[in-house]
């Protein structure tokens, strides 16, 4: 077993469209419109009176339930812990932030500029960190393309 170096990930790109037309597809629920992994991303009905359940269903078989744990129309970000797994996670937790900013000046300016991090808890290994890396780099590329159709 590999010991991971961090426990964090972020992932970043700059999507040439406007800040506007990628918020727009920043929901959880969502997120398989524009993810080519996922087969499905929908609410769980009835999970919580108090909060959003959403579960993902990779088209690899994998299923995660998350929570949101905030969301910010103003800042456009949401912030979100993955609440079980099938198959089960080989760590105890991670809590995952996606953030838009308005690119304002330069050669990008009027495109978006977007984060996607993960911290994990100390149990997770380098093949984790990994995965989540290569993940988000993906869905990332996702997130481009669909925003450049808008």
């Amino acid at each position: 077993m590999s010991i991971p170096t961090s426990t964090s990930v972020t992932e970043s790109a700059v999507i040439e469209a406007p800040l506007s037309s990628v918020w727009h597809l920043i929901k959880l629920q969502d997120f398989s419109k524009f993810w080519s992994k996922l087969d499905k991303s929908e609410y769980v009905k009835g999970a919580s009176d108090e909060t959003d359940i959403v579960k993902w269903a990779f088209k690899d078989g994998t299923v995660l339930e998350m929570k949101q744990e905030e969301h910010s129309s103003i800042d456009h970000y949401i912030t979100y812990s993955i609440i079980s797994s099938q198959p089960a996670l080989s760590y105890t937790s991670v809590v995952s932030t996606v953030r838009l900013y308005s690119v304002t000046s330069g050669k990008h300016e009027g495109q978006t500029f977007v984060t996607w991090t993960g911290n994990f808890s100390s149990d997770a290994d380098a093949g984790v960190i990994e995965d989540a890396k290569f993940k988000r780099r993906e869905a990332l590329a996702d997130l481009a393309a669909a925003a450049g159709k808008k």
